[in-house]
């Protein structure tokens, strides 16, 4: 199963609380209660966050910690990165060197392609989007992606 950690999961969901209401600071423990999280994780999770340069930290009683750009300049491709590191499906698509095998794997580029597909899908989703209030009936998606075209031409089969 390929899946995200729980604590980039949980970043997404502290970030879209604090793109709820962007202009206002808002301390560890506010988050804390507001996100459900215990306060060690969200205080672990916002020094990563504002490491990666995502949210802005301000000491003081009027202090707390806020979003450093808008929440549509923000992707989910960001949070990501910020927590986990570069999105990498497997070692090989994007580092070489790794692997005794890589100078004659067949599926190596395969690999690539399926990483940046995934990348792409990432980064095609913002915050404001992960923020905005479902509103949908039914079987209706509350996001809509548009992956960018291929820039090489089809394969013929």
């Amino acid at each position: 199963m390929l899946k995200l950690a729980k604590l980039t999961d949980y970043a997404t969901v502290l970030m879209t609380v604090l793109a709820a209401d962007p202009l206002s600071w808002a301390s560890a423990q506010e988050l804390a209660e507001r996100s459900h999280l215990s306060l060690a994780t969200t205080s672990k999770l916002l020094k990563q966050l504002a490491k990666a340069r995502l949210i802005e930290a301000a000491r003081g009683a009027h202090g707390g910690y806020r979003l450093l750009r808008a929440a549509t300049q923000i992707t989910v491709a960001d949070v990501v990165d910020a927590i986990e590191g570069p999105i990498a499906v497997t070692e090989c698509s994007i580092h070489a060197g790794g692997c005794s095998i890589e100078r004659s794997c067949g599926t190596r580029a395969n690999w690539r392609l399926i990483n940046t597909a995934i990348r792409e899908a990432l980064e095609a989703v913002t915050l404001a989007q992960m923020a905005a209030p479902l509103r949908r009936s039914g079987n209706e998606s509350p996001l809509t992606f548009h992956p960018r075209p291929a820039s090489a031409p089809p394969a013929r089969e």
